[in-house]
């Protein structure tokens, strides 16, 4: 079977770039032809790990490109007359492929593998900019709640309407989390199948050593709250003088936190690594003893979590969107407030207090992650789809798929 994974980036820089670049590796172990289209964009300086590229960029005119991408278009026209999949699979294209490619999709198997709120938002976050939740459907309303300024809403309104337009191209949709299926399903977006994104398996990191350590690793975003965890750990040194927080990552808000940790008088303590490579962030993370979440928006899955269980260490997170999912309040961690930098302060003092309860938890989430999180049963479960959608041969328009060549495609 050739399937072909499309994606805005192909950059080991987001967990959805990681999750699409691990699909590609599994599924050609299991003898599969796995390829990935994407832009030529770059988040920050990596490398792209793309078999096919179309133009991208991370400038201004970026809202333009996204909105109406041409040489998306044209070199996604190419590559699937070349290569000829018998399934497509789309996660991210609303960032720099366009709907402009959606069209080419009408009598292809293809899946959209929806990981966060972009198909509903503009921003891809659902929240307003005094952090509250939004439960309103784009359009006027992300201007007048001043999400969008003029020169944005403007193309990205068009966006919306391309993608509303063409989406019965898809065979089938399919959610991340249970609270991205929800959310969807309420802005009319259904039916939609739910896969839980699934991790590595990782070896159980060594036994907690001193000093007890809060790890952070995420882009350097408001909405992943890392403020309210520095303003958490200003609190949490008082009681605990040797703590140690490593924040993993990048991103705008780099600047501002790092102003931050010197008013609060945080440098000897914590430390603002930047982006590092996979396998530096398995090492600074087999230090954690609890790893921090504190996202203000409701995250759509909550990967870095997921993560951290798999490791078996301790998971503090905001008591939203898919950490629900995966953090079992008082078994594998805590689920706080968002934004509640006392809240956040409390649970992190009883884990770096209390050595054997930051171990026990870990061991459980451990155990829970292995049940429900593992990276096998997530590629599993997209490889039965694909049959399904191969075998069933019909796209959502009732036409007949035509394989590109005779026979059983699987290996």
């Amino acid at each position: 079977m050739k399937i072909l994974l499309v994606n805005d980036y192909a950059t080991p820089t987001g967990g959805v770039e990681l999750l699409m670049l691990a699909l590609r590796e599994r599924l050609r172990q299991r003898g599969y032809d796995a390829r990935i289209f994407a832009s030529s964009a770059r988040p920050i300086a990596s490398e792209s790990f793309a078999d096919y590229e179309c133009f991208g960029t991370t400038s201004r005119f970026r809202t333009l490109l996204q909105t109406a991408n041409p040489s998306a278009l044209w070199k996604f026209s190419q590559v699937l007359s070349a290569f000829r999949p018998d399934v497509v699979h789309l996660s991210m294209f609303l960032t720099q492929l366009s709907p402009l490619i959606l069209p080419l999709l009408k009598g292809v198997p293809s899946v959209y593998h929806i990981q966060w709120y972009r198909p509903i938002c503009p921003l891809g976050t659902k929240m307003l900019p005094d952090g509250r939740s939004c439960h309103m459907p784009a359009g006027l309303v992300c201007y007048r709640n001043q999400c969008l300024a003029l020169r944005d809403w403007l193309p990205l309104m068009l966006q919306m309407k391309l993608w509303r337009r063409w989406r019965s191209a898809f065979t089938c949709l399919v959610a991340s989390s249970e609270t991205v299926r929800q959310r969807l399903i309420a802005e009319g977006l259904e039916p939609v199948e739910l896969i839980m994104n699934g991790v590595p398996l990782r070896p159980l990191r060594p036994s907690l050593s001193s000093p007890p350590t809060i790890v952070f690793a995420g882009r350097l975003v408001r909405e992943k709250g890392v403020d309210v965890l520095l303003r958490a750990f200003a609190q949490v040194v008082l009681d605990v003088p040797e703590v140690r927080l490593l924040v993993v990552g990048e991103g705008p808000e780099r600047e501002r936190l790092q102003k931050l940790v010197i008013e609060l008088g945080l440098a000897s303590r914590a430390s603002l690594l930047g982006h590092l490579s996979r396998e530096a962030v398995e090492r600074v993370s087999s230090t954690a003893w609890v790893q921090a979440v504190p996202s203000r928006w409701a995250e759509p899955f909550g990967l870095v979590a997921a993560e951290a269980m798999m490791r078996g260490t301790a998971v503090v997170a905001s008591n939203s969107g898919g950490l629900t999912e995966i953090v079992q309040n008082n078994k594998t961690g805590f689920l706080v407030p968002p934004g509640d930098s006392d809240a956040l302060a409390q649970v992190l003092l009883r884990l770096l207090q209390n050595r054997t309860l930051a171990e026990q938890m870990g061991r459980a989430g451990r155990e829970v992650a292995l049940a429900r999180f593992c990276e096998a049963t997530y590629v599993d479960s997209f490889v039965s789809m694909y049959d399904r959608l191969c075998n069933r041969g019909v796209t959502s328009s009732g036409n007949k798929h035509q394989n590109s060549t005779t026979g059983d495609h699987r290996p």
